[in-house]
């Protein structure tokens, strides 16, 4: 059985970031109950290194955790914990910001100038909003592939798919976070959980989504002549994909194969106070965190 629901697919808009990084955000900094319990997912790449390479110096963060996932170049990480390191193509670091961590993350391009690399950010329900901090990098060979009999690969970068489970874990929002290729002309479901939140987000290629009772077609946002209908949407280069209650995607891939990243988790539910990289419960809670940033208090000493 499939429980049908609504697709909305929209494009990632230009932003600038950090130091002076040109990226594409997916969503992000508007209705934080929209991918509960995701609230932000950048997508960083660029063939002129002068358009990353000022990176993102020197910041904190409190309240949340963040999912980095790089695919070409490197990104150089040091934090308060006293962290050091480097992603290279492949590489995923999680970091739990809990009570507080002052880190910064410096992209490089490889040797033909190129980056690309993506970040997500996980709320923390308010229980683990002052955990202590913590912070993991995860090599390339660490991380599973499965590979289909028709050529459609996965990489399980978090949770568990096809028998196989990603290295990273720990994370509060129990995510489910995959890297899928599926070949030109191939047709595959993937199963979902309907008490997830779930999207995609197409960063190769392009494809069809369908739940399973539409497989023709993604039911988008779109009324005509006062009625919701199908209609076939070939969801291309940076498209985010958000999924409504469904137990099942179908994905068509379009005529060069499509990569697309296809991540859920379980929803918070809780209400969120947000000022930049600071996301707690209630705004008194935000007033104390600017008040500790400022008065040097902010990083906890360890326990």
């Amino acid at each position: 059985m499939s429980v049908s629901s609504r697709f909305e697919t929209s494009q990632a808009t230009p932003t600038l970031e950090g130091a002076g990084v040109h990226l594409h955000r997916a969503f992000g900094f508007q209705d934080p109950s929209e991918l509960d319990p995701f609230l932000l997912f950048d997508d960083f790449r660029g063939d002129h290194p002068d358009k990353f390479e000022k990176g993102f110096p020197w910041h904190p963060h409190r309240g949340i955790e963040t999912i980095t996932y790089v695919l070409n170049g490197t990104v150089d990480h040091e934090d308060s914990l006293g962290n050091t390191g480097a992603l290279s193509a492949g590489d995923v670091q999680w970091m739990t910001a809990g009570s507080g961590i002052m880190h910064q993350e410096m992209p490089h391009g490889n040797a033909q100038g190129q980056m690309h690399g993506f970040q997500l950010w996980a709320n923390l329900p308010s229980s683990l909003k002052m955990t202590a901090p913590r912070y993991q990098d995860v090599k390339n060979k660490e991380i599973p592939e499965v590979i289909d009999d028709d050529g459609t690969r996965v990489k399980v970068v978090v949770g568990e798919f096809w028998g196989k489970r990603g290295p990273v874990d720990g994370i509060a929002a129990d995510p489910q976070y995959l890297d899928v290729f599926v070949p030109a002309g191939v047709k595959k479901t993937f199963k979902l959980s309907h008490h997830r939140r779930a999207f995609a987000y197409v960063f190769e290629g392009s494809a069809a989504f369908a739940d399973a009772s539409a497989p023709m077609g993604v039911l988008l946002e779109k009324e005509v002549g006062g009625e919701e209908v199908n209609i076939r949407d070939l969801s291309g280069n940076r498209t985010l994909v958000k999924f409504g209650a469904s137990e099942e995607v179908t994905v068509q891939a379009g005529d060069t194969g499509v990569r697309f990243l296809l991540i859920s988790g379980q929803p918070l539910k809780e209400p969120v106070a947000w000022h930049g990289p600071i996301v707690m419960n209630t705004r008194e809670e935000l007033m104390q965190a600017v008040k500790e940033l400022r008065n040097g208090t902010f990083i906890k000493p360890a326990h």
